[in-house]
This record gives C-alpha cells, sequence and structure tokens, in this order.
C-alpha cells in the first residue's frame, strides 16, 4: 500500500515512541542516543519533567485565544527575551522560517518607511551567503539559493544577492543603493558548521552602519545556548537590528521569534504583520519553561564545559581514524565532523551502533546533543562513534586488500 504521505522526505526506517533525556526509544524498546536533536531543536532533551509540567498545566487552561487579545505569556517571554539580549522588541512565530520571514519584512519595511527625495527608489534587497539555510518557504529558499532547494519552484523571489561566505570584498562589492539589509548566520548549520570570522563579522557590521543598511542574524539554529551563549553573537561582539531564533526556544514545541531593536521595528504597526498560531498561549508557556532551566545561573557554563570535553574526545577520535575524519568544527554543543568518507556512511554505521546525528553540507556530521548532557553521555556517545569508525575502517581496508 502506497503511503498517504508526500514523498518530501526519505526517513530512515526507524519510529520512536518515546523519548528520556538524551535518549530515543522505539516501540520494542531500543535505545539509541540521540545526538541529532531534531536538528538543534530539543535543548533539554526529551520528556523534560519541567517543561512536561508547563505543558500540561496550561493545556488543561487554555489553547489559543488569538493575537486579537493581549497574551500574557508572550509578553512574559518577550521581556525576558529582551532582557538577556540586543533587542527592544519580538514577535513569535511558528518556525524559524517564519522568523526569518519577519526579519525580511521588517527590514524592507524599515526603509520603505525612511526614503527621501535624496535616497531614490526602494532599498529592498538583502545581500546573502552561499551554504545558507534560512527555511523552506518560497522567500527563504530565494534567499540562500541552494540548487536542491530551489530546483522545480522558480521563479525565485527577487531582492537576494548572493556572495562567498567569510568574504569582505565580495560582500562590499554586493552592495548597491537598492540594498537594505546583510543577512547571516554566525555559524551556518546546514551548510556544514561554518563559522563566520570574528573580522568577517565586524566588517559586515561596519559596512551596515556605513550605508545605512540594517544587520540580521539568523540564529535558528545557533540561538537558545548552543553554543556555550544565549546567543552566538555574544561570542563575538558583534551585534544585529535584528535576529531570527526558533528550534531550542520550544525545546521541541513549534515556535520560533523575530527579535529587533525598537528603531528596526518602528514600522511594524498594527496591519503590517501577523500570524494566527504565532505566540499562542501553549507555545508560550513551553518556550517559558525552556527559558526557566536555561537562564539558571551556571547552565550555560555547564553547555561549554561539556562542549570541551565532548571536543576533546572527538579530536582523540579524529587522530585514530584519519581515513575517515579530516577536522571538527564548532562551538559548545554544535559540532562538525569534516569527514573524508561520504558522511552518509558514517551517519548509518552511527544508527548501527544505536547512536543518532545528523547530515549537513559540505560532508559534515552535525552533532547536536541536548544541552543538558553530562559526562556519561559524552562517554556514551564516543565509544558509540568509536565503533561505528572502527567498522567503517575495517570495510576500507578490506577494500584496499582486495584491490592489492
Amino acid at each position: 500500500m502506497a503511503s498517504p504521505l508526500m514523498t518530501t522526505y526519505a526517513p530512515a526506517d526507524l519510529a520512536f515512541e518515546r523519548g528520556d533525556g538524551a535518549y530515543l526509544v522505539t516501540g520494542d524498546g531500543e535505545r539509541f542516543l540521540d545526538f541529532g536533536g531534531g536538528i538543534a531543536v530539543t535543548a533539554l532533551g526529551h520528556a523534560h519533567p519541567h517543561l512536561v509540567r508547563v505543558l500540561t498545566d496550561q493545556a488543561e487552561k487554555l489553547w489559543h485565544t488569538s493575537n486579537m487579545y493581549r497574551i500574557p505569556g508572550q509578553e512574559r517571554l518577550a521581556q525576558r527575551l529582551v532582557a538577556c539580549s540586543f533587542a527592544d522588541v519580538a514577535f513569535f512565530t511558528n518556525s524559524g522560517a517564519e522568523a526569518v520571514e519577519c526579519a525580511i519584512k521588517t527590514a524592507r519595511k524599515f526603509h520603505f518607511h525612511s526614503r527621501t527625495a535624496d535616497t531614490g527608489g526602494p532599498r529592498y534587497r538583502i545581500i546573502t551567503f552561499e551554504g545558507a539555510f534560512h527555511g523552506r518557504t518560497l522567500t527563504a529558499i530565494s534567499a540562500a539559493q541552494k540548487p536542491a532547494h530551489i530546483e522545480g519552484f522558480e521563479p525565485l523571489m527577487p531582492g537576494f544577492d548572493q556572495v562567498p561566505f567569510d568574504d569582505a570584498e565580495a560582500t562590499r562589492n554586493a552592495i548597491t543603493h537598492e540594498t537594505a539589509a546583510i543577512m547571516i548566520e554566525p555559524i551556518q548549520g546546514e551548510g556544514g558548521i561554518r563559522s563566520a570570522s570574528w573580522g568577517f563579522l565586524q566588517t559586515l557590521r561596519d559596512l551596515c552602519d556605513e550605508h545605512g543598511m540594517l544587520l540580521i542574524f539568523d540564529e535558528v539554529q545557533t540561538g537558545i545556548g548552543r553554543t556555550g551563549k544565549m546567543f552566538a553573537y555574544e561570542r563575538t561582539g558583534i551585534v544585529p537590528d535584528i535576529m531570527a531564533i526558533a528550534k531550542g526556544l520550544g525545546g521541541g514545541f513549534p515556535v520560533g521569534a523575530c527579535l529587533a531593536t525598537a528603531d528596526a521595528a518602528k514600522h511594524m504597526t498594527p496591519g503590517s504583520h501577523g500570524s494566527t498560531f504565532g505566540g499562542n498561549p501553549l507555545a508560550m508557556a513551553v518556550a517559558n519553561g525552556v527559558l526557566d532551566i536555561v537562564l539558571q545561573d551556571g547552565f550555560l557554563d555547564h553547555v561549554q564545559t561539556v562542549g570541551r570535553r565532548l571536543h576533546q574526545g572527538l579530536v582523540v577520535l579524529n587522530h585514530k581514524f584519519p581515513r575517515i575524519f579530516d577536522s571538527i568544527r564548532g562551538e559548545g554543543l554544535m559540532i562538525g565532523l569534516k569527514c573524508r568518507v561520504p558522511n552518509k556512511d558514517v551517519i548509518k554505521a552511527m544508527i548501527s551502533h544505536k547512536m543518532l546525528a545528523a547530515a549537513a553540507g559540505d560532508n559534515v556530521i552535525r552533532l547536536l546533543p541536548p544541552l543538558i548532557i553530562g559526562d556519561a553521555e559524552i562517554h556514551e556517545a564516543i565509544g558509540r562513534l568509536e565503533q561505528a569508525c572502527a567498522d567503517i575502517d575495517h570495510r576500507l581496508q578490506q577494500d584496499e586488500e582486495q584491490e592489492s
């Protein structure tokens, strides 16, 4: 019988019935160590008791009212996000792609109302970077321009100029009188855990200030403690004007946000943007629950500490299996393993040893475990990954012997 689902995914033949911290459990009781985290979503692991409690409590009270009325959970969450970031205001969405969409609209709206006789036509174009991923809406794929994502969906949305990642000169040359903003992931996730250099980000900030443009950071994957800081921009000191976040914000519940300075968002007035489900009471309860944990004293220090320990263990594996791994990338618990063999082969071998990870561009494996992991899970992860690598290394040796 054919599946009633659209064939937009090619999932592994695995189905999970429940989750427990850093583990996913199948219906027949097999436990998998989850270092994919739903692609950086389950920041507090699976079935975190506090998140279960706040979601259950809210579900017994109220699910939805619409943004036609005040939603106290929104106001509380916005105030907390503003207090721990550069931003002055927030708009809540259901996903990272929607948060990016809001960021783009905010930038265009800013320049539409800032036009003068001297500026001429509208400033609406946005500079983006090769290897980027900003979501799967038509606008988001137009911004990222990844061939595999745009094929068959042309014509793309106009207004995006893509340049090489971490290339200051190419970025400078791409600026025209129509350029409204620059949008970048401080660390590319889908693109292969590639970090923008501090100097490059500083150049982007300087260019925006010089030309009256807005700087947008896409921190959908890097935000909410993933890099060991609440937001990745804090590691560099380079502050954006607008920022999109999601994934870890809900710990598994669909929620995102667009954060902005008061100046950047001053023209996002009633009627300019909206969302039926964005900021609903259920999502706000869970997101506030996530912040209850992530904002605790010492939590982000823990992420940095376990991130270093995981990185150290991976360095050992990198030296032990030079035919499999090339290098290690990333910050905190957002780690990339650059492979010499196809990354899908390593992920398949990991699954055979009951460990999960996510593929990325540039032949990289993403390790995105829950931020709550400890030494036991790190030790187990290194052991399982070592077993997977030993299997691959053995096959490579057999192939070499057969060829000789």
